[in-house]
This record gives C-alpha cells, structure tokens and sequence, in this order.
C-alpha cells in the first residue's frame, strides 16, 4: 500500500530533485510556460504555486524567503515585479496545465504549463 506516500521521486536522489524542481519553477517563472512531462508538471504545481502565495506581499521578508527556494535573482524579480501582482486577490490556482499528447521517443505524456492570467 502507498498511504500516506506522497511525492514523486523521478529516479533521483533528494538534491537532484530538488535542483530540477528549482530549475523547472525558475524557467516558468521567465517564460510564463514550459512544455514537460505531465509527473514533472503535477509536482511543479505546488512548488510554484507557494512561490507565489509568498511573492503576493512584496517585503524583504518575502523576497529572501523566495530566493533562498530559487537562487536566481532575475526569476525572483520578476515573480515579485510581474507574475505576483497579477494575481492580488486570487486565493490559489495561478497555473493550468494543457496535455499535448505523448512525446515521440518515449511515448511520455507531455503537458504545457502556464500561468492563468
């Protein structure tokens, strides 16, 4: 039985995850919208999603919390700048996720992912 086991572990140790998931929210966040796996996706959700909910109140405290979870000063910026402030009074779901169809080589269901708004 699985209960109670949550997460996706990808084939990875813990720091590798953490530094795709990292990397994965970093180029969202630049780009508004990313193509990958749809595990990758679902598991990306949350990470943002919190980033975001942090970002909404654009403090100091805010932004050292945010780029001690990303370690990359221009994606913080433009959270905190751009994406944030979009979605003042919105209480969650800033992201959706489209399916694309199965990827070629390896037949991996592949997904867009973007912010709402």
């Amino acid at each position: 039985m699985r209960h109670r086991k949550q997460g996706r572990k990808f084939g990875r140790n813990p720091a590798q995850r953490k530094a795709l998931l990292r990397q994965l929210a970093i180029s969202l966040i630049l780009n508004e919208r990313i193509t990958t796996t749809e595990a990758k996706a679902k598991e990306l959700r949350g990470v943002v999603e919190k980033l975001v909910t942090i970002a909404r109140e654009d403090s100091s405290h805010s932004r050292n919390i945010v780029m001690s979870r990303l370690d990359h000063e221009p994606s913080v910026n433009r959270l905190f700048d751009e994406v944030a402030p979009r979605f003042e009074g919105t209480p969650g779901g800033y992201t959706r996720m489209a399916k694309l169809g199965v990827r070629k080589g390896d037949a991996a269901p592949m997904v867009l992912i973007e912010f709402v708004s």
